[in-house]
């Protein structure tokens, strides 16, 4: 499986796009509120915004587009997440390497959730009512479900943490596959790949995920 493939069909179908953007809809998330209110809160706030415009946005994607970064601003911590991506070779990378990277990933996430939002046909989005408790003061998780018209349960949940007086997003479980962890490898095997070259691996950058495997799930 090639590791600079970018496989829009597999996050259309099982909603990683549309699942993150949930997320990512709320206005700036003040610390009074819990990180499940911020995830209930931005769910309805999606709701209003695409309920019955699904085929204006589907013909109108670049204004879509410009909404889902508007909202990402505020919601996802994407130097935290492009740090984490790339792992054990972070230290090593330039400032502007850096820069570029978490520019490129986050470019591939809009187009990404973007398309997802317009193309995944759901029954029913839950956030549970039962939360694990946090394990620290500046991390949580939240646990939603999506229910697909086929019946089919999609469990999902959200690492948060608080950077800077905010919850924000920093990692994505879908059905079990670890979202950042599968990135963190991908970016691993094509630094392999492209002999520790990290322009070349920046500039190629596609992130996939295999459609059975998230299918199937596996082990968070």
């Amino acid at each position: 499986m090639s590791q600079m493939t970018l496989s829009f069909v597999v996050f259309r179908r099982l909603l990683l796009g549309l699942c993150l953007s949930l997320a990512s809809m709320t206005a700036l998330a003040a610390p009074e509120r819990s990180p499940e209110q911020v995830i209930r809160d931005s769910v309805d706030e999606l709701m209003g915004q695409i309920e019955g415009r699904k085929d204006y946005y589907a013909s109108n994607l670049d204004e879509l587009k410009v909404l889902v970064d508007d909202s990402l601003e505020d919601i996802a911590d994407f130097r935290y997440i492009g740090a984490s991506v790339m792992g054990r070779y972070f230290q090593n990378a330039t400032p502007q390497q850096r820069s570029r990277f978490v520019n490129v990933f986050r470019q591939t996430l809009i187009d990404t959730y973007t398309k997802g939002l317009v193309t995944f046909d759901y029954r029913e989005l839950r956030v549970l009512d039962s939360q694990r408790a946090p394990r620290h003061e500046d991390q949580a998780s939240v646990a939603m479900e999506v229910v697909a018209m086929d019946g089919t349960v999609y469990p999902v949940s959200y690492t948060l943490r608080q950077s800077e007086g905010q919850w924000k997003v920093v990692n994505v479980i879908v059905n079990g596959i670890n979202l950042g962890l599968t990135f963190r490898n991908q970016f691993d095997q094509a630094m392999r790949d492209h002999g520790r070259d990290y322009d070349a691996v920046i500039a190629n950058w596609s992130p996939e995920i295999a459609t059975e495997e998230l299918e199937e799930g596996g082990n968070a």
